[in-house]
This record gives structure tokens, C-alpha cells and sequence, in this order.
């Protein structure tokens, strides 16, 4: 048997699975490739502005596939929208949205045509335009609700007004001023804070996308019991998300937490030891383990076992014994974690400002011992000749210690040398005096040379006069 590898894929998916549609609202067909799935069912998948789907049948028995554009049944006239699911998926979906009357599914009329789409651009070019002239609309008629989004149907013939309220608001004299102004259809459609952030979109506190404009299709109510039961402490600036709600990242890891508390030793129970009781202070639900203090508000002789050695010691109170303390066995101690190598460390070693200025230091000290070795070595080449002739003299004068050593006895041991501290002066001094005997000869001898100069001037003159 032979098979056929697929080039148009990535990482393994159908190229089939995948098409152009909303983030947010992505159905990956994994059954796209099997032979006869879309012949199960004429059912197909569209998808319109702001979250909205629609669900029809393919009576005309068109060749559909995921991306396409067509032109669907609406009331009145006819939407424009892409399909996104086709096949067996499309029946869970059905399912899944809770459509049991046939009447909600409609028609699939044509693929668009170009004609279509012309309607369509100039439908959506007037939306923002709507949105505001609506929102000023609301606020002369006082109602308190936000017009967050219009949007017109493909052929221009309805507009859906998306708002927000946070109590009812009887807008029918609302319906009627749009009415009158635009000469469409008009239908109100309330949404809540979490929709109007996902259709806005931003990034939240992790650094990420957020979820609702990203990849969340429903919303589950959240409640400050996931905070809880996480031990997350109950600060509304930190627990709101964008859309001034609770964060819907609270539901993600709560069944887990949920989980790991169970095999955790309930709050109320007392711990009896021989040396005092212990009360339950604090607990890491994820590690498994739990700390207990002998005072029931402070922190007071604090002991951190695991959960599994509490359990125990439980067990044994039940049966009447007490163990002479907590962490008795060494089963029971909680093993302290790893040491921050760098906790005493100073965070601004990263900065590039305090570099820059020591490299600069650094280089200007280093010129100026560059330009002191040149002096320094012409120096030392000026007492050089005067010390070379030393070492002769004073081998002259130094007289030769060493004796010959007599038989039968023992040769004496050296002194230990004082420092010769005169010495070592004593060259440096005489080279010292050298130097000022030869600058005054020469000082002397240019005198004699400028007093010939006078005189000879002076002959000349009186031989003149």
C-alpha cells in the first residue's frame, strides 16, 4: 500500500482544518481530510461581525469549503459571511449552541459575487459614522447605556446596535429617533463588559493577549471563592482584569487546587503533643504542607511538617498518644528549599551608565602612568652610571669576614644582619653632591666666557673712538 505524504501542512495539521476566520471563534476540522464527511450533512458554519454565527443549510448542494464567502438567508434580504465549519463537526456545534427547532436554520443562497461585496463594502463604510451619531442620540434622550458597536447586514437593509447598560433601559423611543434617521432596520443587542473588552482587545497584566480577544468563545461566571480556595488574597486591584471584572484566569487552576486540598488536614483540627498543642497557621496547598504555631493568631514556635506526617499525628490522637513533638521523625521534617545565591546582591551591577564611567576612569588613570614611565626611566638612566661604579670600592673597602675554621671546632654561626639602612644612603648622597660640583664648573665657566665677551666689546669701542 502506498502513501502520500502531505507538503502543503504545518506541524501535522490539514491544510483543509485550517482557513480565514476570527481567531476567537477557530474550529480546527480535523475531519476535513476523511473521504465523505461532507456528505453526512448539508449543515454549514458562518461566521459574521463580533462573535456572531450562524448555522444553514446547503440546499443548493454547493462545493463549500472552510473560507468561503457566500451569501445567506436574512430577515429581510440577505447577510454576507465566511463559512468556518462544514461536515460532522457541524452537528456537535448545532448541539452545542442548543438549536432544537429547525426554523432557527436558514438558507445558503450563491457564493457571493461581485456585486454582493460592493453592497457589502459600502454597508460596513457606514458603521462608524452610525456608532457616533447614535451614541450622541442616546445622550440627548438621557439614557444611560454605551452604544459600543453597529453593525449593518451585507445587504444594508438591518443594523444591529451592540450596547452596554448596567440596568434595564427602556430604549423605544431610542428605536424609533434611529429608525427615523437612518432608514434601517433596527435591532438592540446588550453585551457585558467581558464581550466589549474581547472586541476592543489589549493586553493584560501577564504581558499577553488577552484571552477573550484571542481564543475564548463563552464566558463562565466567576466568583471570589476561586481566590479563596487558591489563597489569593482579595484585592480587587489585582483580581480585576481590563474590563474591571474578575479575571477569567481565576477558573483555569481552581479544580486543581481543589483537588490538592483534599489530602490537606482540616483547619479546625487541634495537633496534641507532649510539649503543647499547635493550631493550623498557614498552608501551601501545592507543596503539601502546612505550618502550626501554639498560638492561634501569632505566629509562635512555628512548625512546618507535611501534610501525610499531620495526618498521622492525628491518627495517634484519636487513639489517645502523643507524639513528644511535631517533626519527631525525620519523615516529617519539610526539607528547606534551595539558597538565593544572589539575594544580597545589588541590582544595579546591569547598569551600562556606571560601566562607562569606570571604563573611563580606568582609561585615564592608564595615560597618565604612561606619561610618568618615560620620566621615571630617564631618571633611573641619569643614577645608573654614578651606582655601577660602587660595587668596585666597596669590595676594596669591605673587609673579608670568613676565617679559616680550626680543627676540632665548630663553625660559628652567622649574626643575623641589622638593616643597613646608612648604607644604602650613602651612594645616593654622593651622587647627589657630584651633580651640584659639576653644575657650579659650568655655571663658572659661562661667566668667564660672557666676561671675555665684555672686554672684547669694550676694546672695540675704544679702538673706534
Amino acid at each position: 500500500m502506498k502513501f502520500k505524504i502531505l507538503i502543503e501542512s504545518d506541524r501535522g495539521l490539514c491544510r483543509r482544518g485550517c482557513g480565514r476566520q476570527n481567531k476567537q471563534l477557530n474550529t480546527y476540522d480535523w475531519l476535513a481530510d476523511v473521504p465523505g464527511n461532507n456528505d453526512d450533512t448539508d449543515l454549514v458554519e458562518v461566521q459574521f461581525k463580533n462573535t456572531r454565527k450562524g448555522y444553514y443549510h446547503n440546499v443548493n448542494k454547493l462545493d463549500l469549503k472552510k473560507g468561503d464567502i457566500v451569501a445567506v438567508e436574512a430577515n429581510p434580504g440577505h447577510d454576507i459571511g465566511v463559512v468556518t465549519l462544514t461536515g460532522r463537526l457541524v452537528k456537535l456545534q448545532v448541539q452545542k449552541a442548543n438549536l432544537k427547532s429547525t426554523d432557527d436554520i436558514k438558507r445558503v443562497f450563491r457564493i457571493a459575487k461581485q456585486v454582493d461585496m460592493d453592497k457589502y463594502y459600502e454597508a460596513k463604510g457606514r458603521e462608524h459614522g452610525t456608532m457616533i451619531q447614535s451614541r450622541q442620540i442616546a445622550k440627548d434622550l438621557g439614557l444611560d447605556m454605551k452604544i459600543g458597536d453597529v453593525e449593518y447586514q451585507g445587504d444594508g437593509n438591518k443594523a444591529i446596535f451592540y450596547y452596554i447598560a448596567d440596568e434595564r433601559v427602556d430604549f423605544r423611543q431610542l428605536i424609533k429617533v434611529l429608525a427615523d434617521t437612518f432608514h434601517v432596520r433596527i435591532e438592540m443587542k446588550q453585551i457585558g463588559a467581558r464581550q466589549e473588552a474581547g472586541r476592543i482587545g489589549g493586553t493584560g497584566p501577564c504581558g499577553r493577549e488577552l484571552c477573550c480577544a484571542t481564543w475564548m468563545k463563552n464566558f463562565v461566571s466567576v466568583s471570589t471563592n476561586t481566590a479563596r480556595f487558591q489563597d489569593i488574597s482579595l484585592n480587587p486591584q489585582k483580581l480585576a482584569g481590563m474590563c474591571a471584572k474578575l479575571k477569567c484566569c481565576l477558573n483555569y487552576e481552581v479544580d486543581n487546587y481543589i483537588e490538592a486540598s483534599h489530602r490537606l488536614p482540616s483547619k479546625e483540627v487541634i495537633l496534641q503533643t507532649q510539649d503543647s498543642d499547635y493550631y493550623l497557621f498557614k498552608s501551601d496547598i501545592l507543596a503539601g504542607t502546612v505550618s502550626y504555631s501554639t498560638d492561634k493568631r501569632n505566629p509562635v514556635n512555628l512548625e512546618t511538617i507535611t501534610a501525610e506526617r499531620a495526618c498521622e499525628i492525628i491518627e495517634m490522637n484519636k487513639r489517645g498518644e502523643k507524639p513528644l513533638s511535631l517533626v519527631e521523625d525525620e519523615k516529617g521534617r519539610v526539607n528547606k528549599g534551595p539558597i538565593d545565591l544572589l539575594a544580597g546582591d545589588d541590582i544595579s551591577r546591569f547598569d551600562k551608565s556606571k560601566r562607562k564611567k569606570n571604563r573611563s576612569r580606568s582609561s585615564r588613570a592608564q595615560q597618565a602612568e604612561k606619561q610618568q614611565q618615560p620620566d621615571k626611566q630617564a631618571n633611573k638612566q641619569q643614577v645608573q652610571p654614578a651606582n655601577k661604579q660602587q660595587p668596585a670600592s666597596k669590595q676594596q673597602a669591605q673587609p673579608n669576614n670568613k676565617a679559616p675554621q680550626q680543627p676540632g671546632k665548630q663553625p660559628q654561626q652567622n649574626k643575623p644582619q641589622q638593616p643597613q639602612s646608612n648604607k644604602s644612603q650613602q651612594p645616593q648622597l654622593n651622587t647627589k653632591k657630584e651633580d651640584r660640583g659639576r653644575r657650579r664648573e659650568e655655571r663658572g665657566e659661562r661667566r668667564e666666557v660672557k666676561s671675555d665677551k665684555k672686554e672684547s666689546n669694550n676694546d672695540r669701542r675704544e679702538g673706534k673712538n
